[in-house]
């Protein structure tokens, strides 16, 4: 579940006012969960909008990234790959986030998985020896989700 907020103002009203009452609401719907707030750094392609329409496909990637690294691991998120999404077919927009703790997200929208495969097949591999991804992260997670637009409020 992707949630996008405003400002930190509205984020912090909902959690003051409203989070408590629809958690209750939902006790026993899941069977595990854990919640990362991200601050916007930038745009990956143009003007982020939390807008689905227009996608198939989000791929996300939580990066846990070395602390003597996450400046590098940053600069490389906009010299390297962004460029590249940017420039791949079928890729619509997304956004680079980070947590405290050195942990960030990237957010790509798709407009296929195919279309995001074969950015995966034709690149990945050599951007991620040129913006020594390897030396930066210390854990990777995250997943292609097929967006489902009866979902989307």
């Amino acid at each position: 579940v992707f949630g996008f907020w405003e400002s930190r103002a509205f984020y912090d009203s909902f959690m003051a006012r409203s989070h408590d009452r629809l958690a209750a609401a939902q006790s026993g719907t899941f069977k595990d969960i854990q919640v990362k707030l991200f601050d916007h750094r930038f745009d990956v392609k143009t003007g982020f909008e939390p807008r689905f329409t227009d996608a198939d496909v989000v791929r996300v990637a939580h990066c846990k990234v070395n602390a003597e690294r996450a400046e590098h691991f940053t600069l490389m998120q906009q010299k390297v790959w962004n460029p590249a999404m940017a420039g791949s077919p079928g890729m619509v927009r997304g956004f680079f986030g980070e947590a405290p703790g050195d942990e960030f997200v990237v957010l790509s929208m798709w407009r296929s998985a195919a279309e995001h495969g074969k950015y995966q097949v034709d690149r990945v591999e050599r951007l991620s020896l040129r913006a020594q991804t390897e030396a930066d992260i210390a854990a990777i997670s995250g997943d292609i989700v097929q967006l489902e637009p009866t979902w989307t409020v």
